[in-house]
């Protein structure tokens, strides 16, 4: 009884439609087989879900500034693009972004990752070259922190700071980035 409840409760003023699956290139019966495990996150954002679909490399001892160099375009991830999904018009960091469904990829830096907001979906993640960046909608500057935690896995979250805003926080072995995102109309 306390379980629906709850559910009523949270229905109440949570969104009227779930988020779209997530997009695969391979039977989703293969995804055990992949080395960079497939995951997703998802926040309610006032009373809308946003989702971000992605595939958590591992650091397996090798060094990130081979994975992720500095002032080279990074897919945010492995196999398919990273992908946000919002229903409702968001500002990410200072980028007005319709809603929709948006590749998010990044050109990391030292104190600071660019990260662009890519209008592909249904894509592997690379190559970044001319005709995937001839979609870009527009880019957002993401804050590097240190990582409380070394992480081996790369990992996206969102965390909240109110209703109407959250941060998307991605880590990967000792560096922690994290960009607001909130409704374009609060």
């Amino acid at each position: 009884m306390l379980v629906l409840l709850l559910h009523t409760l949270l229905m109440a003023d949570g969104p009227t439609e779930p988020p779209p699956a997530c997009w695969l290139r391979d039977d989703p019966a293969d995804l055990e087989l992949r080395i960079s495990r497939f995951d997703s996150a998802s926040t309610v954002l006032d009373a809308d879900t946003l989702k971000v679909c992605y595939s958590r490399p591992r650091k397996l001892d090798r060094p990130m500034g081979r994975l992720v160099p500095h002032g080279v375009p990074w897919r945010l991830g492995a196999n398919e693009a990273t992908v946000l999904q919002t229903p409702i018009p968001l500002m990410i960091g200072e980028a007005e972004i319709p809603a929709g469904s948006y590749s998010l990829y990044a050109i990391p830096g030292p104190e600071r990752w660019e990260l662009i907001v890519n209008g592909t979906t249904e894509r592997w993640g690379v190559p970044l070259n001319d005709q995937v960046r001839s979609a870009d909608v527009d880019t957002a500057i993401a804050v590097v922190e240190p990582a409380s935690q070394l992480m081996e896995n790369f990992t996206m979250r969102f965390e909240r700071r109110s209703a109407t805003t959250v941060d998307l926080v991605w880590e990967w072995e000792s560096t922690l980035v994290r960009v607001p995102i909130r409704r374009s109309d609060s």
